[in-house]
């Protein structure tokens, strides 16, 4: 195994990172990154998160996970640092997906939105008619918003217009309804 240039080339740059060579990791980054996605891409088909793990591995290479031994197996290496960082990123993603079902459920089973609870009292025709004195830009806010449950973000990708004009528009068409309305 001595006599093949490749491993001994690759076992050159894990010492030369080691010793601080951000240029020698950059190679590393350019030889194996590639490869490394492609072989986790087999266990994972969310790119993302294909390269945030990518992306861990090298960091980890940087910050020393060759720290104290000599790696003759590069590709090995990195895939055993791959995988370990893959299956970790994994648990956390699935956790994340846990803790949030958990908490949709709990908010709404326990809290009324704010919405709601001011168009409780409201007569609906006292509504309608406060929604018609609306700009047609603030009532179409109002009913992305409120009606169809809408974030901000997607409001303004389905609207085309800048996120902060949606947020001015919902903030000055509540406080026209709140106006009216009281």
């Amino acid at each position: 195994m001595a006599d093949n240039p490749g491993i001994e080339a690759d076992a050159a740059l894990v010492r030369a990172v080691r010793d601080g060579d951000r240029r020698a990791c950059e190679e590393l980054y350019r030889r194996y990154s590639p490869w490394l996605r492609a072989r986790l891409r087999q266990r994972c088909a969310d790119g993302v998160l294909l390269d945030d793990v990518v992306q861990d591995v090298f960091i980890a290479v940087w910050t020393g996970a060759a720290r104290g031994e000599e790696i003759r197996d590069v590709p090995g290496w990195l895939w055993r640092i791959g995988q370990r960082r893959l299956v970790d990123l994994q648990r956390k993603q699935r956790a994340q997906q846990r803790l949030q079902r958990v908490l949709q459920l709990v908010r709404f089973r326990c809290e009324q939105s704010a919405e709601d609870v001011a168009l409780a009292g409201v007569p609906s025709a006292d509504l309608a008619a406060a929604l018609d004195r609306l700009s047609p830009e603030h009532r179409q806010v109002i009913d992305a918003s409120v009606v169809r449950g809408m974030t901000m973000e997607q409001i303004s990708v389905r609207l085309g217009i800048p996120i902060g004009t949606v947020k001015t528009r919902v903030m000055r068409a509540r406080r026209l309804l709140r106006d009216e309305l009281s």
